[in-house]
């Protein structure tokens, strides 16, 4: 394989190729260890819906203090402030998340921003010398990803990502059978979620006046200048945000949802990561302004099996009875599994009903994470949801979406980490609006 690398690249690679390596083993982070008694201060950045879920679960975990909470939008603010309260939690609300990174009594901060913030908070984070819980997908861009690693190794923080199935027993079971072989030999691994949407989709707002108490210009921090639209924010009480479907911001449902489906993928395959992407997609039925596709298939080429993702908005007919999932096609069995249980079907006719597994004890997924996170800034070991392993299933998806715009079937350079189409490199790159740098 062409070991090539984009100009600039050798002295992180070679980092990486020994972070990488060490990157999943126990006692490698050293640093401030937190006693059994202490309390770990939190500050949460982003106070939207996955901010107060993640607020929610901290204040659940013992050992969690939150002190402070940060959003550019002054009605999230106070109502951030509230939701503190009423578990129990004094905290101070701030606008701009630098000053939650300057305050030394914060230990540790939860980015729950929109996607195109993840990376430059991260690595400030670090550098700041605190450890970190970010959302996924890990970055936008993958020079992003690989500098969210290296700041977390240089600064030597716990960095956990919030690709939290892999706290779940549904899902530390369905590894478990992977790696038996009681599926077989498995060559084909599918991932995908439906549903319906609305042919109006969104709709088609004007650009209008910035809403009062919004910081639209930090809103927009490193993404392009844009005037102000109520779909590019995507904040609304009804619906989930949409920022996601702008490519400025987000990756759509590939990084949305197919980030969550794929990690699983590679959390049972010991973070092997694909060799060939290549991606199809488009509107094809929704009429509205937002740029991410409503319908796309991804295929996903490994050393030893292909995978795929399909997003499928338009038609919510459910597969394998379910309507997202994460399912592995071996030469024995059939494995399915969500965030509801798992089901193994033996091949045969003989085999008769899947073995299905749904106890409700099973499913909490979230507290689990924040606890395990808790566990590891406390004993400085790598948490379940390391930071890399995130970068690691972002990147495909990432690559797919790539390919998906512009046409261009991917292979990815694990040595070099990069694609060895030279005319998609530039597509890896993090494009920053000044004065914003990501710098580790």
């Amino acid at each position: 394989m062409n070991q090539t690398t984009s100009s600039g690249a050798p002295a992180r690679r070679d980092f990486l190729k020994v972070a990488g390596a060490a990157a999943l083993t126990t006692n490698i982070f050293t640093g401030k260890m937190k006693g059994a008694n202490d309390k770990v201060t939190l500050g949460f950045i982003g106070m939207g819906a996955m901010g107060s879920g993640n607020l929610g679960y901290g204040m659940k975990v013992p050992g969690f203090q939150p002190v402070a909470v940060c959003d550019v939008y002054q009605p999230y603010l106070e109502r951030a402030q509230a939701q503190a309260k009423k578990g129990g939690f004094e905290v101070k609300a701030v606008k701009d998340f630098r000053e939650i990174l300057a305050d030394k009594s914060i230990d540790a901060v939860c980015i729950s921003t929109p996607d195109h913030w993840h990376a430059y908070m991260a690595v400030e984070a670090c550098k700041a010398g605190k450890d970190v819980y970010v959302e996924k997908p890990a970055c936008v861009y993958v020079e992003e990803g690989l500098k969210m690693i290296e700041a977390a190794r240089k600064y030597k923080r716990i960095v956990q990502a919030g690709t939290m199935q892999r706290s779940g027993a549904f899902f530390k079971k369905a590894k478990e059978i992977v790696q038996s072989g009681e599926l077989g030999d498995i060559t084909f691994c599918h991932t995908w979620q439906s549903g319906l949407a609305r042919k109006e989709g969104e709709g088609k707002p004007p650009d209008s006046p910035v809403p009062a108490g919004l910081d639209w210009d930090l809103w927009l921090g490193p993404a392009p200048k844009r005037p102000f639209n109520e779909n590019r924010w995507g904040i609304s009480p009804k619906r989930w945000s949409t920022f996601r479907y702008f490519w400025e911001y987000a990756g759509g449902a590939m990084t949305d949802w197919g980030v969550h489906l794929l990690d699983i993928v590679q959390f049972a395959f010991n973070e092997a990561m694909p060799q060939k992407i290549v991606a199809l997609g488009g509107k094809f039925y929704v009429d509205d302004d937002v740029e991410t596709p409503d319908t796309m298939l991804a295929t996903f080429q490994y050393s030893k099996f292909l995978a795929s993702y399909e997003s499928r908005t338009c038609n919510s007919t459910p597969m394998f009875n379910r309507g997202y999932g994460t399912s592995f096609h071996g030469t024995k069995a059939t494995l399915v599994v969500n965030r509801d249980g798992y089901w193994l079907t033996p091949l045969g006719r003989d085999a008769g009903s899947p073995v299905e597994v749904v106890d409700k004890e099973l499913r909490p997924m979230n507290e689990p994470h924040w606890q395990n996170w808790l566990d590891c800034i406390r004993s400085r070991q790598a948490p379940i949801a390391e930071i890399e392993t995130c970068v690691r299933s972002t990147i495909p998806c990432l690559l797919a979406n790539i390919s998906m715009r512009f046409g261009a079937a991917l292979t990815w350079d694990e040595n070099a980490k990069t694609v060895l189409q030279r005319d998609a490199r530039q597509y890896l790159k993090a494009r920053y609006r000044k004065p914003w740098k990501l710098e580790v």
